[in-house]
């Protein structure tokens, strides 16, 4: 069978790249179906920054919330010959695009994608430590006991894993007690279907007190379950509510001193800066080691949020 891991460029081509590089500016592709999302809005504001800067040609593909589609915009990229890929989805789900990119000799480097031998390097923040920070914060509100909502999202990896570690702190206590287990539709960007969910849920725990808190894996779901629990008149029940990513919405309502309580920064503009950053690496010639670079992040409490 043949092995389909990415090598790096050849000596050749790394020589032809930057020989090239002086008549003709890099063009690099950047695809992904979740363009509605806030945080990959400001991973390509710090990508498109410093590409500027180099001054690569970039061209945005959004697929609108169609992953099968993310694979013919690979294949398309390969048949143009960019001279890089980013993308920002589950590469284990576009599998064959990946491998018709490297047929051509592109290297593809992940934004917040999760890993793969066939990409480079995958640029994110750590999931797992995001996820501990957010899941002990709810144990320890609820002083470790309590009925808890949990948002997540299994088919992108970044955002399964942070799914994994809070079932692991809740179910290392025996008192925490998860309720429901919620995958909301992400098309719109996630709220309005999290709103929705969240309402049924209240409406199924009537009674003040039987939903002590929402963790969420993401921002957009723990807006949404806000507010769900503020029109059904239950904010001042103490219901904890926390998030991951501290995009400004979510900053603002933790700032306000609601229900909503926690999140964690993610630096996505430092993100996208470091995608970039390992573009050019890559297209310098460099073969990377670090198949998985990490961007530092930070809790955001109503003690930060306005930072």
């Amino acid at each position: 069978m043949t092995s389909h891991r990415w090598t790096g460029w050849t000596l050749a081509a790394a020589l032809a790249a930057g020989a090239s590089a002086a008549t003709a500016q890099e063009r690099v592709t950047v695809i992904t179906p979740y363009l509605a999302q806030p945080g990959t809005q400001f991973y390509l504001d710090g990508f498109r920054a410093e590409a500027e800067a180099r001054g690569w040609q970039v061209n945005v593909v959004d697929t609108a919330g169609d992953i099968a589609a993310v694979v013919s915009r690979l294949e398309d990229a390969a048949t143009q010959g960019v001279d890089a890929i980013v993308i920002n989805v589950d590469p284990a789900q576009v599998e064959a695009g990946l491998i018709e990119a490297q047929a051509a000799g592109i290297p593809v480097i992940g934004m917040d994608a999760g890993a793969h031998p066939l990409l480079a390097t995958n640029v994110t923040s750590n999931g797992y430590a995001m996820a501990a920070e957010t899941a002990a914060y709810v144990v320890n509100r609820l002083n470790g006991s309590g009925r808890v909502v949990m948002f997540v999202f299994d088919p992108f990896p970044p955002v399964q894993q942070r799914g994994v570690i809070a079932d692991a702190i809740f179910a290392n206590h025996p008192d925490i007690e998860v309720i429901d287990r919620v995958t909301p539709d992400v098309q719109d960007g996630g709220i309005a279907d999290s709103r929705a969910r969240m309402e049924a849920i209240l409406a199924a725990n009537p009674e003040p007190g039987s939903i002590d808190a929402v963790w969420a894996a993401w921002d957009q779901p723990a807006l949404g379950a806000l507010q769900a629990i503020e029109d059904a008149g239950r904010a001042d029940e103490g219901i904890v509510i926390t998030g991951i990513d501290a995009n400004p919405q979510a900053r603002e309502a933790i700032a306000a001193g609601g229900p909503f309580e926690a999140s964690v920064a993610q630096d996505f503009e430092g993100i996208g800066r470091a995608v970039a950053d390992a573009t050019a690496r890559l297209l310098a010639g460099e073969d990377l080691r670090e198949k998985v670079i990490f961007v530092p992040a930070r809790l955001v409490t109503q003690a930060n949020a306005a930072e």
